[in-house]
């Protein structure tokens, strides 16, 4: 009886022995699976870096620079990246494309550096390429008063009134009327008259592009012939295109033209910014013999290093533009002709009338 006993216990134990082994192996065997499902993921230890191929468009042996476009054709490839940010002369494009085109604006001879990066997902590879291109100088925006009558108010607004002087202690009041601003066989004429009008004893003109036309970096020119008399003070500027909210003088002032009735035939050309407005230093004179008989082309050319003032192309002050200045923004054109003021001095007192005649204004990349 004790020997049958001992018979089952030990058929027992084999049972529960093999049925523990069964289990194991079962668990061991799933576990082999849960592992050939979610394998571990490789580690990224480098990420590759992109190649870029930069192609000028109308390069030849005789137009090394390119055709004056400026437009250069971008191939770009990583072969592990998920984005790719494009930095050209620090204008940064993110998530580029690996194939694009891309046009410089500013016109002229000009050295580039394109650097490329590469994101894998885990890490940022890094390369870049130089080169140079040639940018013709292209019309961005243009006035050529070919319409006879009131000008074309898509592009030109109006400041209006006295404008308690404009800042300057001037003695016009500016309007709109087509007695002061008219435009007759091609040319437009801003008219200054000594007449009694809304309290002031002259009346002109000031006309802006603001809100119609800004651009930052450039040509821009007019071709005019300047008005006689004494106290008379046409100007061809520009204003920052945050005046409004920056104010004067931190918005920057570009002078362009600028001439007095009481000094014939002096051209200043002046910027205006903060610590150096009023009696700016940074101003320049040249003469003009004829700038009261002829129309002449007066322009000033703009970029982040300098802006260089001209007559008929003859370079007479350059400034040096920095990221300091306000002079890195868009700016919009003014036009006017004042009477008297800080700067126009005494009105001569057998002055009636006299007209700022302007051509064309131009404005080039």
């Amino acid at each position: 009886m004790i020997l049958m006993k001992m018979k089952n216990l030990m058929n027992k134990t084999v049972v529960l022995t093999f049925v523990l082994l069964f289990a194991f192996q079962a668990q061991a065997c799933s576990s082999g699976n849960e592992s050939d499902e979610n394998p571990t993921s490789p580690v990224i230890t480098e990420a590759v870096k992109p190649t870029v191929n930069v192609e000028t468009i109308g390069k030849t042996a005789d137009k090394p620079f390119g055709d004056g476009s400026g437009k250069i054709h971008l191939t770009i490839s990583a072969a592990d990246s998920k984005s790719i940010k494009v930095t050209i002369n620090s204008k940064v494009i993110e998530n580029a494309t690996g194939d694009f085109i891309y046009e410089f604006q500013e016109s002229g001879n000009k050295d580039y550096t394109i650097e490329v990066t590469s994101f894998n997902g885990i890490k940022y590879a890094s390369t870049s390429v130089t080169g140079s291109i040639f940018v013709a100088r292209k019309l961005i925006w243009s006035d050529e008063f070919d319409v006879n009558g009131s000008p074309n108010t898509s592009k030109w607004g109006y400041d209006l009134g006295t404008g308690n002087g404009f800042g300057n202690n001037e003695l016009q009041y500016y309007t709109n009327r087509p007695e002061n601003v008219v435009i007759e066989n091609g040319i437009l004429k801003i008219k200054a008259i000594k007449e009694e009008y809304q309290g002031s004893h002259y009346t002109s003109s000031r006309m802006l592009t603001k809100g119609k036309f800004s651009f930052k970096y450039g040509r821009a020119e007019v071709r005019a012939k300047l008005p006689v008399g004494g106290g008379t003070w046409p100007a061809f500027w520009m204003l920052g295109d945050n005046i409004d909210t920056a104010g004067w003088p931190l918005c920057g002032e570009i002078d362009i033209l600028e001439s007095v009735g009481n000094s014939p035939n002096v051209i200043h050309s002046s910027l205006h910014s903060p610590g150096r407005s009023g009696n700016t230093p940074d101003t320049a004179t040249t003469t003009n013999p004829t700038a009261y008989t002829e129309f002449h082309i007066y322009a000033a050319e703009w970029n982040a290093e300098n802006i260089k003032f001209f007559v008929d192309d003859k370079l007479f002050y350059t400034y040096k533009n920095s990221a300091s200045t306000p002079f890195n923004e868009k700016f919009f054109i003014i036009m006017n002709l004042a009477m008297g003021g800080n700067f126009g001095g005494i009105v001569d007192p057998n002055f009636t009338s006299a007209t700022y005649e302007i051509d064309y204004v131009r404005v080039y990349n």
